[in-house]
């Protein structure tokens, strides 16, 4: 884990290069997203979005999960807990208080399932730039039932921290 890191800087309109191809790829994979929302990044291009201020993280995981678990450092959080119309309003409300439709959104959750159907329902909510980050914070299970070894943010070696 990292000591020192610094938040990211606000989104910016100047996207720059590196985050227009980012995003160009992103949308190439819409087949994985089944139509439903604008793309899905990996876990390093979320990262560079992310620092360059080119789009705003939401972490879509419990609360405990986030305490317990780790999380990106300066990411927003928006529980998803589950695709029944009273938690979708309340995903919906909690997530329009935190960023605007009109933002480029990734959405971060433990493998990138829950992120997936969040990022459907945001979507369906007005948001045109909703992104899933695809592996998840852990990522899936190794052959001894373990998760962050074999995908996702943590065995990427990217930013995060734990309470």
């Amino acid at each position: 884990m990292n000591e020192t890191i610094e938040s990211p800087a606000p989104v910016r309109e100047d996207n720059g290069a590196d985050a227009a191809r980012i995003l160009d790829m992103a949308r190439t994979r819409f087949d994985a997203t089944e139509g439903a929302y604008a793309g899905a990044v990996t876990p390093p291009e979320a990262w560079h979005l992310y620092k360059q201020g080119c789009a705003r993280l939401v972490d879509v995981r419990t609360a405990p999960e986030v305490r317990y678990v780790g999380c990106v450092p300066g990411a927003l959080h928006v529980e998803w807990h589950g695709a029944d119309t009273e938690h979708v309003e309340r995903f919906v409300h909690d997530l329009k208080a935190v960023v605007r439709p009109d933002e480029t959104v990734l959405l971060l959750c433990r493998s990138g399932v829950r992120s997936h159907h969040a990022a459907r329902v945001a979507r369906n909510a007005g948001y045109q730039s909703v992104f899933n980050v695809m592996e998840g914070f852990e990522g899936q299970r190794n052959h001894a039932q373990q998760r962050g070894f074999v995908d996702g943010w943590r065995s990427h070696g990217l930013p995060w921290i734990q309470d």
